[in-house]
Parts: structure tokens; C-alpha cells; sequence
């Protein structure tokens, strides 16, 4: 998997690269270790990202990172494409619902042996932040924040309405009538109170949770039905005929990045995302951004939501350079200067010293984040779910299809429930 054409270059060359190694061993050895760097997000993450590369490669010159990244949408087919082609990089970024699916298949490195010997430091993590990355007792990945789904707001955009913005503790029924006002009240053109959401699996997880159902249940099974998926289409029908979000054309342009949001495409005044995204969220909106809960269920109510890692650090199992890979990620979550840098873009740190270090220079956005995490209580949070099974990421994608279908009319929500029922389970069937 990683390779490096300086190494065999050297052994071809014999005594004259000998040579040169001996007047200079530090650049044969930089020239020796190499890493593959993976991540999904924003311009905004890439560029955080890309200056703490450049401080690990100071502390550490004698390993070089070659870092890329790609959308949420295009970075698992590209990420599955290159781990079955043998060509995983060494350390990539990974998410709770596919880690699970990844461990299984020995695609990832067991870090616990680098966590014993202290070259990945996790000592003033908490145990419950370490299990987010665990499978079967083994340690798979490192957390690099803790987050849990929330609602992106446009603050300019409720005030210049003159309306109260989306409040916690407010039913779906009560947000979908405050979102149909906004859009009806605000001056600004072809502009709604939402994004339509119906495609958005997290979403509908919380929606699921809510009603004391499940998306995976410890099986590896669904834990909901047709009639389930269909309610849940059929509220961002009702949605989009009341102008209350986004029209299908809109939000068949989101391609799940912060950047084509119809929030950030200045179409929506709200939309669903992670609590995490919104230092993204808000380095390309112009407008002061907030964020709060999702809408609860009218009546009895389950808590729908979770605290989880925001995004882990995973190592490749075939990497040949895995303890420089384990160096590189104990200095993304406790360099202090990286700390900096990475600030609460990928969540609140898991690590206490680098909340510590954070809180003392919290700017806006992150003190928004800081705070939302710390105010969610036992009414809107839960325990984490269940491993999702293999074959969840691709389900994952699938529910947005499905919505578009719905949004477009070329299948009815009650429809469009059974098929994502049947392929769902056809998938898991398969994997």
C-alpha cells in the first residue's frame, strides 16, 4: 500500500546513495517514511487540516504526509475503491457508522498495542470517548471530537422576519409551521424556512429514536418498518407543499457538503447537520449562524439524539509505516498548537488538556459548540445505538435517493417507504 520511489532508488543506486545517507541520515530517512493522509470535508477543514500537517512534519521530519480529500458523497466510494485495490492510505479519517463495517472486513489496524506502549496517547480521554472507536474490544479508531446531530440557523434570517428562531424542546408539527411563516414572511427571494431533510439518514434516526424505534438493532437487523420510512417521507411532502422547505429542484443540488447546503446556497434558513460542522458552516456564511436540537415528538417522546465521536482517525491494516501513522495521530489530538488550529471544527476534543487549551481562546462558533454539546440533557439524549452492520454506509446514500424520488413524484411516500425497506434489507442480506 505505501510505497516509497526514493527507497528503491537508493537501494538501486548502492554505495553513491549510501553516501549520501551518511552525510545526511535525517533526509534519507525523511525520504524513507511517507504517509497517505484521508479526510472528507469542507475548504475550511482541508485548510486546518493541511496546517497541522505542516506542524507534525516540523516536530517530525523524518516523516512525510501527502494529505488529500474529497466531499462526504464522493470520499467512501473513493475510500472503498482504494482499500480493495490495495491501496488504502495509511492514516484516514473515519466515521462511527462505517468503522464497524471496516474493522470487520481487516481493513484497519488494531491501535491498541500503540496505545499501551504511549505512542498514541489517549490517557486523558474518557472511556466512554475511546469505546466510540471500538469493535469487538479492539481499538479501531481515535476520536477526534465529540459532537451530536443539531440544527443549523440562520439568525439574520429569523430576526429580519421578525420571528422567534427554531426553539428547543419544539415538536416536528411546530417547527414545520414556524419554517411555512418564515418562508411567507421573509423579503428575501426564493427563500425558505428549511432545507428538505427527508434524505438525511441522521435525520431520520432521530426521528426513529424519538418514537422508541431504532434504525439497526444489536443484530445488525432494521429496526423499523415501511410504515415507518413512509411517515417519514410523507412529513417532507407535506413540507415542500406548504413551502416550508426547499423545493425537490433545490435540494437535489446538495450533494451533502457544507458548501452546496441550500443553507450555505442562501435558500433555507435552517437546515440539519452535526454540531461539529458549524465553524464550517459558519466560515462561509456571511450571516451570524446558531445552532439548537432537533424538533421532538408531540406527545410521549423517546430521546432521539446522541453524543458520538464527531469523526475518528483510523489506520490502514496493511500500512507499512504503522507507528509513524500512530505518531501522526497522537500529535493531531495533543499537540497543543494543533489543538489551535483544529479548534472545534471536527467537534469538542475528546482530550481534557486540549479542551482546556481551547477554552481559553473559544472564539464565537466555538463557544456555541462548546456550549450546545454540554446543554443537551437527558430529554434529547440517548445512548449510543448499536453497531451499525456491513452494508449501512451504502444505505446511508440510498434514503437520499429515495426522497428525491418522493420530491420529483416518481414515487409516492408510502412506496418510496417499502422499496427503502426492502433494499435495505436486501443489502444487508448481501454484506
Amino acid at each position: 500500500m505505501t510505497f516509497s520511489i526514493n527507497r528503491r532508488a537508493f537501494l538501486a543506486s548502492g554505495a553513491g546513495a549510501l553516501a549520501v545517507g551518511m552525510l545526511n541520515p535525517r533526509i534519507a530517512l525523511a525520504q524513507d517514511v511517507r504517509l497517505r493522509l484521508l479526510w472528507w470535508g469542507s475548504q475550511a477543514r482541508s485548510e486546518r487540516t493541511d496546517k497541522v500537517v505542516g506542524l507534525f512534519k516540523k516536530a517530525h521530519p523524518e516523516i512525510e504526509v501527502d494529505g488529500e480529500s474529497a466531499g462526504w458523497d464522493n470520499y467512501w466510494s473513493r475510500l472503498a475503491t482504494q482499500t480493495s485495490g490495495g491501496n488504502a492510505p495509511d492514516v484516514m479519517q473515519m466515521d462511527y457508522r462505517y468503522i464497524f463495517e471496516y474493522a470487520r472486513r481487516d481493513v484497519l489496524l488494531p491501535l491498541d498495542k500503540y496505545m499501551k506502549d504511549g505512542t498514541l496517547d489517549v490517557s486523558d480521554f474518557s472511556k466512554d470517548s475511546v469505546a466510540g472507536g471500538q469493535v469487538n474490544g479492539k481499538t479501531y479508531g481515535i476520536s477526534l471530537g465529540a459532537n451530536s446531530v443539531a440544527m443549523m440557523i440562520n439568525k439574520a434570517a429569523w430576526q429580519e422576519a421578525g420571528m422567534d428562531m427554531p426553539q428547543p424542546g419544539q415538536t416536528w408539527e411546530e417547527f414545520g409551521d414556524q419554517c411555512e411563516k418564515l418562508t411567507n414572511t421573509t423579503k428575501r427571494s426564493r427563500f425558505y424556512g428549511c432545507a428538505d431533510q427527508g434524505g438525511l439518514e441522521p435525520a431520520f434516526e432521530t426521528w426513529l429514536r424519538q418514537r422508541g424505534k431504532q434504525l439497526y438493532d444489536a443484530d445488525g437487523k432494521l429496526g423499523f418498518d415501511g410504515k415507518d420510512a413512509g411517515e417519514w417521507f410523507a412529513f417532507w411532502v407535506d413540507m415542500r407543499k406548504r413551502g416550508a422547505c426547499v423545493p425537490a429542484d433545490v435540494q437535489s443540488l446538495d450533494q451533502l457538503t457544507i458548501e452546496t447546503s441550500p443553507l450555505s446556497q442562501g435558500r433555507a434558513g435552517a437546515c440539519f447537520a452535526h454540531s461539529n460542522q458549524l465553524v464550517g458552516y459558519q466560515a462561509i456564511n456571511k450571516d451570524p449562524l446558531t445552532m439548537g436540537p432537533y424538533p421532538v415528538k408531540s406527545g410521549e417522546s423517546h430521546p432521539g439524539q446522541y453524543r458520538k465521536p464527531s469523526m475518528l482517525f483510523s489506520i490502514a491494516g496493511d500500512t507499512a509505516n504503522p507507528e509513524a501513522a500512530a505518531k501522526f495521530v497522537s500529535f493531531f489530538v495533543n499537540d497543543p498548537d494543533a489543538a489551535r488550529v483544529l479548534d472545534v471544527e471536527r467537534g469538542v476534543p475528546e482530550s481534557s488538556k486540549m479542551r482546556a487549551v481551547l477554552k481559553k481562546e473559544a472564539k464565537e462558533a466555538d463557544r456555541i459548540q462548546i456550549e450546545y454539546i454540554g446543554s443537551l440533557g437527558e430529554k434529547f439524549v440517548g445512548p449510543l445505538p448499536p453497531p451499525p452492520p456491513k452494508g449501512a454506509g451504502e444505505i446511508q446514500l440510498m434514503i437520499k435517493r429515495k426522497n428525491e424520488e418522493v420530491g420529483f413524484d416518481t414515487a409516492s411516500p408510502e412506496d418510496a417507504g417499502a422499496a427503502f425497506v426492502s433494499d435495505a434489507q436486501a443489502i444487508l442480506e448481501r454484506s
